[in-house]
């Protein structure tokens, strides 16, 4: 599914960075060493690499990999991309200084495997960023997989990020414009958490 849609003309979700992204990474240490989940066409992980830090990005496809490669080159910078599937991939053990996961959305069991390895991967002081869909997003039918499980809350991803301190976290309507496929009102869950 991903190929033949990172395979469409343009860019799916656009060029620029997710909002939050973008207002959030302000408090990032400089020079940070950056993950980047389910990044896609690479839109986030170029804008990382914009500010100074050192950044890969990790998605399933390598067709939006490829378009990620080749952004970040129009844009005079350069990020790490790696091909996998996100239930393969080695976070590895107090490896990141940020871990950005926007929009990743997997299935419940996957989900909850990945953000346990994400707060082992992070660093003590270490930073989670995420944005993701709840499932009152299926009432505004703008962006997002179509199936309750899918989607994120505020509570679950507390126990899931266990060993994190949330040092914000919100659940809220917001326009979310983001190319083609994220375009209006949406329902979201915001975090901003620091490892312990």
């Amino acid at each position: 599914m991903w190929d033949k849609r990172y395979s469409e003309e343009g860019f799916a979700y656009g060029t620029e960075p997710n909002n939050f992204l973008a207002r959030q990474s302000k408090k990032l240490n400089p020079n940070s060493n950056i993950l980047c989940l389910a990044e896609g066409e690479g839109r986030n992980a170029v804008s990382l690499a914009k500010l100074g830090h050192r950044v890969v990005g990790v998605d399933s496809s390598s067709v939006g990999l490829e378009k990620a490669k080749n952004l970040a080159e129009s844009e005079g910078v350069n990020i790490d991309v790696q091909v996998a599937d996100l239930k393969d991939y080695d976070i590895g053990i107090e490896k990141w200084d940020a871990v950005v996961s926007i929009f990743a959305h997997l299935p419940p069991a996957l989900r909850k495997d990945v953000h346990q390895r994400v707060v082992k991967g992070l660093k003590k002081g270490g930073v989670l960023l995420l944005e993701a869909y709840t499932p009152k997003q299926l009432e505004y039918k703008t962006g997002g997989p179509p199936i309750t499980e899918m989607m994120m809350c505020l509570d679950d991803l507390m126990e899931e990020f266990d060993g994190l301190d949330f040092e914000f976290g919100i659940e809220q309507e917001r326009e979310v414009i983001e190319g083609k496929y994220h375009t209006g009102k949406a329902y979201t869950v915001q975090v901003f958490a620091r490892k312990k």
